[in-house]
């Protein structure tokens, strides 16, 4: 599992458009026998009916001291689960920038380090130094990609024999973690809450918060280096008969001090990310 959001980033809410149903659990006047349909099943495995593949979207937008947004990067992805062996695959990585708040990306540049990229759903060793020695020492929001859908599968998918209607679940306590060269993030919190019910893409699903606030981070990489705070947070849409993930977001802004080769004065850091999972079919 990994604890972490992190760099130069930050994200806001991406609601469904669906409205969640009311909690049942907060109504003294619904009968016991309809609440008790209100707990998660225990010990359900994810059920893959064959490849699934999602496309994973997030921007980055760089603010001044005043919140105006003077750069943009936006990084695509498609990722597929259910294959062979249970191995996971990344293919049409690209990256687009654009300055300013509004002017239009340009066409995305594939990232082709990242084409086929294959390994087991759920390794333990994504946070291992021979990970991603394909990938050249600039491919912080390319190995993002992958830390992220990891963190999204566990927290959605891991968790739900502990979960309880409307009580945060603390998933985690101080640690520090080591990402390989990038730098290392310090998690203080991590909380997960099922919050309730709602539909996507036909699926019945629960509803899972995430949140992460006040993490401290450190980023060396390239002669840039930062010293700054994440907060994270997010939603998981997870179907409820196979344990899928129908739709995630993450959002996570990053603030503090950045340096630049040859230069002795820091200046500010201020990015804030919005990332989308979503599958491309909804076939399974």
């Amino acid at each position: 599992m990994i604890n972490r959001m992190f760099v130069l980033s930050a994200f806001m809410w991406a609601s469904s458009g669906l409205a969640v149903q009311p909690l049942l659990a907060q109504s003294t006047s619904v009968p016991t026998s309809t609440v008790q349909t209100w707990d998660l099943p225990h010990g359900t495995a994810v059920k893959d009916l064959g490849p699934r593949t999602y496309r994973f979207t997030v921007d980055y937008d760089s603010a001044n001291r005043t919140g105006e947004v003077v750069h943009r990067q936006r990084i695509t992805g498609d990722y597929t689960r259910g294959l062979a062996n249970g191995d996971v695959e990344w293919r049409n990585v690209g990256e687009a920038q654009a300055d300013g708040a509004t002017a239009p990306f340009p066409p995305a540049q594939k990232q082709d380090f990242v084409e086929g990229f294959r390994y087991p759903a759920g390794s333990p060793d994504t946070l291992k130094p021979d990970f991603f020695k394909s990938f050249p020492p600039s491919a912080i929001y390319e190995r993002n990609l992958i830390w992220d859908t990891s963190m999204m599968e566990s927290f959605g998918q891991n968790f739900f024999d502990q979960l309880k209607l409307n009580a945060p679940l603390h998933i985690s306590t101080e640690q520090d973690v080591n990402m390989p060269g990038v730098g290392t993030f310090h998690s203080r919190d991590t909380v997960l809450e099922w919050v309730g019910r709602s539909e996507r893409n036909g699926q019945d699903c629960a509803l899972i918060e995430y949140r992460a606030f006040f993490n401290p981070l450190q980023i060396a990489t390239g002669g840039v280096t930062i010293q700054g705070r994440s907060d994270f947070w997010g939603e998981i849409w997870v179907s409820l008969a196979t344990k899928q993930i129908e739709y995630a977001t993450i959002y996570e802004e990053v603030s503090g001090e950045m340096k630049l080769p040859g230069q002795d004065t820091p200046q500010l850091l201020s990015v804030f990310r919005i990332g989308t999972l979503e599958p491309l079919s909804a076939k399974n």
